[in-house]
């Protein structure tokens, strides 16, 4: 299938209380084992990028390879530009293919947020890509993104429903206790503040840092609105981990279609494993 805007199978797990699993690859073999396990679940995914990644292959890479590797198969399949703070790049991963971007202006004041995020949705919205936004700030690190757990701040809200009612963005990230990058302890989500924004924002909110989330709190944020759980670290560590593997085993190996072999195959196996979590397992034959 081509590359599609998210939206309507987003919607539709909002709607049947499941959750969209959106995947950080890096390249070819990420790209393979997300696609390949969705596939296999019979469940639509979105594949997405960091700016990092963005700089690390190219956007002309990337989006070639995604919609090579759409057509493959018989799911529903978008591309996604994650926590991406340029316009410009922006407007670049469009060019080539991305059906979906964030802008993440998070770190801006209240109204430069909005401006920031109304103007992109401006821009997409003319050629049919969704635009997902962020109000409050994530903590952890992922890549060149630091937030401090001090400085971390929790959705207000009150505030999300204005801030939706302003950018009319389509999806909201939302801040109740989770992290980038890997946990030092269990996190603790705040679904009070979930509920709330539930009842104020009827569009689908999306849970970032979900890696290292407990599965039943996984659980507890799709019964309570979330519609889009986006994994990162948890792909990661099982891709160097099964390479790691491989050289222990065999120290002289050198041809990286086997070592890059077992990182898709032990990548693969996750993705299928969070695509269940989140209910998802044949939700394609429900589109």
């Amino acid at each position: 299938m081509a590359l599609v805007n998210p939206m309507y199978f987003i919607k539709k797990a909002q709607e049947c209380g499941i959750a969209i699993a959106s995947f950080n690859v890096h390249n070819l073999e990420t790209i393979q084992a997300v696609v390949e396990g969705a596939a296999e679940e019979n469940c639509p995914v979105i594949i997405q990028t960091t700016p990092g990644t963005l700089k690390h292959a190219g956007i002309p890479y990337i989006g070639a390879m995604v919609k090579a590797a759409s057509e493959q198969v018989d799911i529903p399949i978008a591309l996604h530009v994650d926590h991406c703070k340029s316009f410009e790049t922006i407007m670049q991963c469009i060019r080539y293919g991305y059906t979906s971007v964030m802008i993440d202006s998070a770190h801006l004041p209240y109204e430069e947020n909005i401006e920031m995020v109304k103007k992109v949705v401006e821009c997409a919205r003319s050629v049919g890509v969704a635009v997902e936004g962020e109000l409050g700030r994530i903590g952890g690190v992922e890549e060149d993104l630091t937030v401090d757990e001090k400085t971390a701040s929790f959705t207000v809200p009150s505030q999300a429903k204005d801030f939706v009612e302003k950018t009319g963005l389509d999806t909201l990230a939302v801040a109740i206790g989770t992290a980038h990058g890997e946990y030092k302890g269990v996190p603790d989500l705040d679904f009070e503040r979930l509920e709330k924004i539930r009842e104020l924002v009827a569009l689908p909110l999306v849970l970032h840092g979900a890696s290292g989330v407990p599965d039943h709190q996984i659980k507890a944020s799709l019964e309570r609105g979330i519609s889009k759980i986006n994994i990162a670290t948890e792909l990661k560590i099982p891709m160097a981990r099964a390479i790691q593997e491989v050289f222990k085993n065999n120290p002289k190996e050198n041809d990286p279609r086997n070592y890059m072999g077992a990182a898709r195959s032990a990548v693969k196996e996750v993705v299928r494993q969070k695509i269940r979590l989140c209910n998802g397992t044949d939700f394609a034959s429900r589109l």
